[in-house]
């Protein structure tokens, strides 16, 4: 499985911004596509996630902000980010589980649960 994430730019606060997580490789060689995000000087955290499952998770932070989505045709899966935050900038990764034992999405959702990472996409929201 191979991911490449794209759809970062500049946005204002309040603005809508939407990523792309473009997967090559079987839907039966992941579990679950999750977003997630780092700012600087700052860990690595879990945005969203989405299972083979239909299980999901959103931080917190996010919540009511950001809907993930895939359309299996297109083999991508979507973050559609609107309202956004200053505090919402950070380079964003799509990333894959493909251990079983991580195989769903859930609250405790982190990233030690992934193996197969994207290239980041800078999200910058500023006035």
């Amino acid at each position: 499985v191979q991911l490449q994430a794209s759809g970062g730019g500049l946005v204002q606060p309040g603005g809508s911004l939407r990523l792309s997580c473009a997967i090559s490789g079987s839907t039966l060689d992941y579990y679950a596509i999750g977003w997630l995000r780092q700012a600087p000087g700052e860990k690595r955290e879990s945005v969203s996630c989405l299972a083979s499952d239909d299980s999901l998770y959103y931080a917190d932070s996010v919540k009511g902000r950001f809907t993930i989505s895939r359309d299996n045709a297109k083999s991508t899966v979507y973050l559609q980010m609107d309202n956004l935050k200053p505090e919402d900038t950070a380079v964003y990764y799509c990333a894959a589980k493909t251990d079983s034992d991580y195989g769903w999405c859930d609250d405790d959702d982190d990233e030690y649960e992934y193996d197969i990472w994207s290239q980041g996409t800078q999200v910058t929201v500023s006035s």
